[in-house]
């Protein structure tokens, strides 16, 4: 096969995606993504984490591989592969939904009622011009795909509460949709209707941070790993006394 023709990076993108990293072996790489940068696909001048995952590849190699993705807006963790049996493997694996994915979100006006439970609405995407989003369908739309979320809460105070999500399945936008169709959309998420202040502080993006991810390693057994919220999500936490 082909190796796809390298990306050049500037010294500067190179020192920043090498900074990201989370966790490395021989068969995988993990990173922190940080909000802001897209996953694959960005229409900007900037380059996609796709693209800056050149900066790991070995001469005449391929680029580590995306398993999955996180929307542009979202931080956290994001695992690659470093090899094709590694990436097979884990890419059968996501398929098989043995990949473990926990989430933490700011949402408003609140905490949900009930505190914790099952969100299992289905979902259909809508093209809108250049925009993609994501709507609550009924099970019987031709174009319905099944999607579950658990979450729980973590703390809430009036105004707001921070939760911890696990998607079941793995739709695109599922858990920021999935909060606005029970009335507790995540802060920031001006797309599906997030408080843009909470309690008088900004909410400067979408408070969604993909904490953890559990996924079996390709030498064997399950690795988990965890990435702390930025800096930014943590002093929205702290300020509205969620920590």
């Amino acid at each position: 096969m082909k190796v796809p023709t390298p990306v050049q990076l500037s010294p500067e993108e190179v020192a920043f995606v090498r900074g990201l990293v989370l966790y490395e072996d021989a068969e995988i790489l993990a990173l922190n993504k940080p909000a802001g940068l897209s996953s694959q696909g960005g229409r900007g001048q900037v380059h996609t984490l796709d693209e800056l995952l050149w900066a790991f590849a070995k001469p005449g190699k391929a680029r580590p591989r995306l398993i999955h993705r996180l929307d542009r807006d979202t931080s956290g963790v994001i695992l690659t592969a470093k090899t094709k049996p590694a990436a097979g493997l884990l890419g059968k694996a996501l398929m098989a939904r043995r990949f473990s994915k926990i989430y933490l979100a700011i949402v408003t006006p609140g905490a949900p009622e009930p505190k914790g439970g099952v969100i299992d609405l289905p979902l259909r995407r809508d093209e809108q011009g250049r925009e993609a989003y994501m709507r609550v369908c009924a099970p019987d739309h031709p174009d319905a795909e099944p999607s579950r979320s658990r979450y729980r809460t973590l703390a809430a105070v009036p105004g707001a509460a921070l939760l911890e999500l696990d998607p079941e399945t793995g739709r695109m936008h599922q858990l920021r949709v999935h909060l606005a169709a029970i009335d507790r959309p995540i802060a920031g998420d001006a797309r599906y209707g997030g408080a843009l202040v909470v309690n008088g502080h900004t909410a400067p993006r979408l408070m969604l941070h993909a904490r953890a991810l559990a996924f079996p390693h390709p030498a064997g057994g399950t690795k988990r790993l965890e990435a702390p919220p930025p800096a930014d999500m943590a002093d929205l936490i702290a300020k509205l006394g969620l920590g």
